[in-house]
């Protein structure tokens, strides 16, 4: 009866599997990296804005400001690409074995 019923059953939808996916997140690096350059942009282009211009040792362009405004961009750049195209994390993954020639500490088994 098993057997009928397996094979009456109809195969998973796959658009249906595709709403089911499971992405990093937050966890994405990507996210850690925009995150990265937009605080060290922002406090830029605020040294840039109220800060110090430094105006001689630039020859006349507004360093800080300017590298504040390129680290801002590269930042949008990562947090819409972490957006648009997410890391897919798969269903299942098998735990690893232990490698004998592994420096760190043996996993205990799992029956004790």
């Amino acid at each position: 009866m098993s057997d009928q019923h397996r094979l009456d059953a109809p195969d998973p939808d796959p658009d249906e599997q595709r709403g089911q996916r499971h992405t990093a997140g937050a966890f994405d690096i990507r996210n850690f990296i925009g995150a990265l350059l937009g605080l060290y942009g922002l406090i830029l282009l605020v040294m840039g804005i109220f800060g110090d211009q430094a105006l001689q040792k630039t020859g006349g362009v507004n360093a800080n400001l300017w590298a504040g405004i390129v680290l801002l961009a590269m930042s949008a750049f990562f947090f819409v690409w972490a957006r648009i195209k997410p890391i897919i994390v798969p269903a299942h993954v098998e735990p690893v074995d232990d490698d004998p020639a592994r420096p760190a500490p043996k996993r205990r088994p799992s029956g004790d």
